[in-house]
């Protein structure tokens, strides 16, 4: 990093994108976030500089390039409901898509060198075995998948054409909030299965919807990989670290390498809030695979990245502290 440079974070007033700013700060990292708040929240951005507005606008990320003199870019900014992206693909080709082509013209212009990228699981659609690595075949199911996978490739194809390095980092299913309570995910109408669990277990939802029992695993749910959000922020800065070490592009999986069912979700859910949850089976949503768990060499051998948080009752009990700190003080 030189002297005076900064980190931009794009969707760093996010989920993910706000822990690993947290993370960054913490080591003394020079950071600006741009996010047009659509699902991100101000206060969770804490004392940073933020900057309102699209990652699409490219006279606004120009000159926030410019002003900060970012030499290296995080990008969460993106639509993330698979259900959503079915039902309405452009809106997530428009996003997801388009404009992180816009930022990596900015970037490009900017001779911007490292980028790591927030990509997911969801290229893979529905891997055989329900296991994928790296080298798995790419087929998504849904628009999100399909949208963030056009993204990777335009990193690739820029990459070798310029002397831009990237990480893109394939999440499987992230869960949890800062252990010290300071942020945590906030995001309204959330359809992620540890929030929603956590939501009703604190009585702001009157049930929890299972959606799917007759899927082809041990007790008929859907099998996930989850990784705590602390867990997956310190991926971004082993990237960066490693980007800044002169690595080359890479592509790793972000994962713990095993997976829990809805069920056993639950039942963590249930046992570290001391009471049982109203359930209701409905059927399956389009574009959810049965089965998707992590294989994760890359990002332990390459990016040297140890989880710290890798137990299903510690990613509940972070959730579920921070739905019972929303009900005392709402964002």
């Amino acid at each position: 990093m030189s002297k005076g440079s900064a980190v931009l974070v794009t969707g760093g007033a996010g989920y993910i994108g706000s822990h690993t700013v947290l993370q960054l700060v913490a080591r003394g990292e020079r950071v600006v976030v741009l996010d047009d708040l659509s699902t991100g929240f101000r206060q969770a951005v804490r004392d940073v500089p933020l900057v309102i507005g699209s990652v699409g606008d490219r006279r606004l990320v120009d000159a926030v390039l410019a002003e900060h003199q970012v030499d290296t870019v995080i990008h969460f900014a993106a639509h993330t409901i698979v259900p959503e992206s079915v039902s309405n693909p452009l809106k997530y080709y428009g996003n997801n898509t388009c404009s992180t082509r816009s930022l990596l013209e900015s970037a490009s212009a900017a001779n911007v060198r490292h980028f790591v990228f927030s990509s997911t699981a969801a290229v893979y659609g529905i891997p055989a075995a329900g296991l994928a690595s790296e080298e798995s075949p790419t087929a998504p199911i849904n628009a999100y998948g399909t949208s963030k996978l056009m993204s990777e490739w335009m990193l690739r194809d820029l990459a070798a054409a310029s002397a831009l390095r990237y990480v893109a980092l394939r999440y499987f299913n992230v869960a949890g909030s800062d252990t010290r309570g300071r942020i945590g995910q906030s995001t309204r109408a959330a359809t992620l299965l540890v929030k929603v669990a956590c939501e009703a277990a604190v009585g702001k939802r009157p049930h929890l919807s299972v959606f799917g029992s007759d899927f082809p695993t041990p007790d008929g749910t859907g099998v996930r990989d989850y990784i705590h959000v602390e867990d997956l922020a310190s991926a971004h800065l082993n990237a960066l670290d490693y980007l800044r070490g002169g690595g080359q592009s890479l592509v790793a999986n972000c994962g713990y390498g095993h997976g829990y069912s809805v069920r056993e979700v639950i039942s963590s859910v249930e046992r570290v809030a001391g009471l049982k949850l109203t359930v209701r089976e409905e059927p399956r949503r389009p574009g959810d695979p049965p089965s998707l768990v992590a294989r994760c060499d890359k990002v332990r051998g390459i990016l040297g990245w140890t989880p710290k948080l890798d137990d299903i009752d510690t990613i509940v009990r972070t959730s579920l502290d921070w739905e019972k700190k929303l009900q005392r003080e709402p964002w």
